[in-house]
């Protein structure tokens, strides 16, 4: 697809990939609303399908693959500039699970009045973006899309609350995943979390290898490590504050461990980006 190389927001109606931009898994976050058909594709090693009535979230630099649409397949389709969205979270502290959540499940199954409000939201952060003769552009823009963003976690918050209560009853392992994503922030020991559902944290690691073959201390360090990386690039707080927000007892002890999840400091890898 042509496109204006300084266009930050596109919206259209997509019947194939050949209108997408050429560089939308890089440069943009990919918003699809499957109004007829289906859509097929690869994200983190799994195979999914997207139908009539439900939407998919890809973030920018996530790998999707074997795209692949139906004969019939009709969206609304919305990219949206990758630092555009990035520099604008309005609280990323508050939202961490919501973003996590949209990149771990791609696929939002929303009831009635949130669809109409997600196309809604659509429309008017493209509408705004339009408006480039406006006097305060940048920054009726950049309001644009934190409300974009409030409206979205909102929405993907609910889902999230949804599937936490389908997973109450689930399997240990099941459980575990599902107390990890709550509170690794805060939580990083295994017998918080063995304690939690009233077993040994010998036991929890068995359970998690059995499934996965990666230790239960492993997983928790994959997720903690996630929503480090999303507050170091915000930059909405300084590193002492999200030291402060993760329960650190000291910034150095924050610092080592970043160090050890990323290889480099929390100053360093501020500086690379």
């Amino acid at each position: 697809m042509k496109m204006v190389e300084n266009q930050k927001i596109i919206l259209y109606k997509a019947a194939s990939t050949a209108q997408f931009p050429e560089d939308f898994q890089t440069r943009f976050h990919t918003h699809i609303y499957c109004q007829r058909g289906g859509v097929k594709f690869v994200f983190n090693g799994q195979t999914y399908h997207c139908k009539k009535g439900e939407f998919i979230f890809w973030l920018a630099g996530l790998e999707v693959s074997d795209l692949s649409f139906s004969k019939n397949f009709s969206a609304t389709v919305l990219f949206v500039d990758r630092d555009l969205l990035t520099e604008n979270f309005p609280s990323l502290t508050g939202s961490i699970d919501a973003i996590l959540h949209s990149k771990e499940n791609p696929i939002l199954h929303p009831e009635k009045k949130d669809t109409e409000k997600i196309l809604k939201n659509f429309q008017l952060l493209y509408d705004k973006s339009q408006e480039t003769n406006h006097r305060f552009y940048g920054e009726v823009l950049k309001l644009q899309m934190q409300l974009f963003l409030l409206e979205m976690w909102h929405i993907f918050t609910d889902e999230l609350d949804r599937r936490k209560r389908s997973l109450q009853s689930g399997t240990m392992y099941e459980r575990f995943m599902q107390l990890v994503q709550e509170h690794c922030m805060k939580e990083r020991e295994v017998r918080f979390y063995s304690d939690k559902l009233n077993i040994t944290p010998k036991y929890l690691n068995y359970i998690c290898k059995v499934n996965t073959r990666i230790t239960a201390s492993q997983w928790i360090q994959r997720y903690a490590k996630e929503r480090i990386i999303l507050q170091l690039q915000s930059k909405n707080l300084n590193i002492s504050e999200i030291a402060d927000e993760m329960e650190f007892s000291s910034r150095s002890f924050f610092t080592r461990y970043v160090k050890k999840l990323l290889g480099v400091s929390p100053k360093e890898y501020r500086e690379r980006l």
